[in-house]
């Protein structure tokens, strides 16, 4: 599970054994976490699930996703061309 981010305490990972999944990003911090998918043609991101988190969490990581949404999508890349 290679983390991508650390920022005002979210991590922010990929992980290794999802498959043919499409670009998306799982985020952590303390107890709550959320999986975002990524809409790379639209620039526009998706929520998959969510747990334990209010709507200030996700506003909060929701504005984190798209301030790194390109640098996401690079380590993405380079994630999936290392795991071939």
């Amino acid at each position: 599970m290679p983390t991508v981010l650390l920022i005002f305490g979210w991590r922010l990972y990929f992980y290794a054994n999802e498959g043919n999944e499409p670009i998306h990003i799982h985020c952590r911090k303390g107890d709550k976490e959320c999986k975002f998918w990524l809409d790379s043609d639209n620039s526009d991101i998706i929520e998959a699930f969510s747990y334990n988190m209010n709507n200030r969490d996700k506003r909060e990581i929701i504005k984190i996703i798209y301030e790194y949404f390109e640098f996401i999508e690079e380590e993405w890349a380079r994630f999936q061309k290392e795991k071939a």
